[in-house]
């Protein structure tokens, strides 16, 4: 099981979508296959291209990625 502590934190715009895979850019140049996190799943939080979203990312893998909050 992981810890949440093993995760790295950044905030990105969600560039792209496809069948529940988002592209988010993080930085200038950098972005991250994303998919959503199982609460907001569970709620049905819908997420838009232009939204601003909270993406946790492993540090084995920075190229994947969950999205865990959208910014109002």
């Amino acid at each position: 099981m992981t810890d949440s502590k093993d995760k790295m934190v950044f905030e990105g715009v969600v560039e792209a979508s496809s069948k529940g895979l988002f592209k988010v850019k993080v930085n200038d140049n950098y972005n991250v296959d994303c998919k959503l996190s199982g609460k907001i799943r569970q709620k049905s939080i819908k997420i838009l291209l232009g939204d601003t979203v909270k993406v946790e990312v492993s540090p084995y893998d920075t190229g994947k990625g969950i999205i865990v909050f959208r910014m109002k």
